[in-house]
């Protein structure tokens, strides 16, 4: 069963920090970070258990543009362990169904090329490929992004 998470154990934490570093070996996860993710209301964790640990889970990031309510889609993993049992797609369906709850007109996401089962999962959720300039920026810890 796929839950939004809103609270947390040290176990929980401890999964998800397990997961983030099987989605990149420099990922994340630390207490402040997770309580960042559910304190904001237009942050959404979705995850699921199996045995009673976290196994996957994806976040649902809206936005309110101009243009309309948008939605992006990060942290998308699901632990090595579990790959080939469709929970990656349960999770995405799921999210999907909520981005459309939450009014989001548009999602994006981006996903490195090396991740095939992945891309190939989006593809067959409906997502294309879009052709575009991706700009990244680290902001320094204290005083914002500039230049």
């Amino acid at each position: 069963m796929i839950t939004e998470l809103n609270e947390y154990s040290p176990a929980d934490l401890q999964d998800l920090e397990a997961l983030m570093h099987e989605l990149s070996s420099r990922g994340t996860c630390t207490e402040s970070q997770l309580r960042a993710v559910i304190e904001d209301g237009n942050s959404h964790l979705f995850i699921l258990r199996e045995s009673g640990h976290i196994v996957a889970c994806a976040t649902l990031c809206v936005s309110h543009t101009p243009e309309g309510t948008l939605g992006g889609v990060e942290s998308v993993v699901v632990s090595s362990a579990c790959r080939g049992k469709g929970y990656g797609r349960l999770l995405m369906e799921h999210l999907l169904q909520e981005a459309t709850r939450l009014g989001c007109h548009k999602l994006h996401l981006t996903s490195r090329p090396s991740r095939v089962a992945a891309n190939r999962l989006y593809q067959s959720l409906g997502f294309v490929l879009h052709e575009t300039n991706c700009y990244q920026m680290r902001c320094p810890e204290m005083g914002g992004c500039h230049s």
